[in-house]
């Protein structure tokens, strides 16, 4: 208990988990040289989780096209997870196809700063963390208990970082998506800046450039 409110960093190793699942035993290098989106919710049999479940399924194959594995995670018991998603499949008609943490102890959860203060003092927060091929922590998101997330987002932020990842020196900029203008990174030096309108680029301002990739 004495991690519970600790946070994780960006850009920084994620931490190492061990834990017991509804597809066996996990921890953080099973996902080795994959990208890894572990996301946790308040708890097993709630209707914001329930839906947000189902997002995540619908778009399971979609992550798994884009190298990349999904974790849920919640505090409740292992036969508790089986037993919704059981009741997801019989209800919804949705199989959740990706694993999902018992974290009973909140060894997890403390270690990933999914509890916090004032939040309620025995439930995750609606966290979610994307974590690259190499174990680092690169995105962090989190939302309040009483809204769920939204899905979409995460394929398209996923789809940014593995885009900044193979340009070296561009940004995406907001909202971007596959096909947008990237921004190149910003000139370090006067000359470099006084330079920048004549080097091809959808030229705004020195600080301000763009490219298509």
């Amino acid at each position: 208990m004495e991690n519970i409110h600790t946070f994780p960093r960006l850009n920084e190793r994620a931490p190492d988990f061990k834990a017991r699942t509804t597809a066996g035993d996990r921890c953080l290098d099973d996902y080795k040289g994959k990208w890894l989106i572990l996301f946790s919710h308040p708890a097993d049999f709630t209707p914001v989780c329930t839906t947000e479940f189902i997002g995540f399924a619908r778009h399971y194959e979609t992550f798994k096209s884009m190298n990349c594995d999904l974790l849920g995670l919640s505090i409740d018991s292992l036969f508790s997870h089986l037993a919704w998603i059981r009741n997801i499949k019989e209800k919804f008609g949705v199989e959740i196809p990706f694993p999902i943490i018992e974290d009973i102890k909140m060894d997890v959860a403390g270690a990933y700063g999914m509890v916090h203060p004032g939040a309620a003092d025995t439930q995750a927060v609606r966290a979610t963390f994307f974590i690259d091929p190499n174990g680092i922590l690169r995105a962090m998101v989190y939302y309040p208990m009483s809204n769920g997330r939204s899905i979409d987002e995460f394929v398209r932020l996923l789809k940014a970082l593995q885009t900044s990842d193979a340009n070296p020196g561009v940004a995406t900029p907001e909202g971007w998506t596959p096909g947008c203008d990237v921004i190149v990174s910003p000139p370090k030096t006067a000359e470099a800046a006084e330079a920048r309108a004549g080097e091809g680029y959808k030229y705004t301002d020195w600080y301000f450039s763009t490219k298509s990739l």
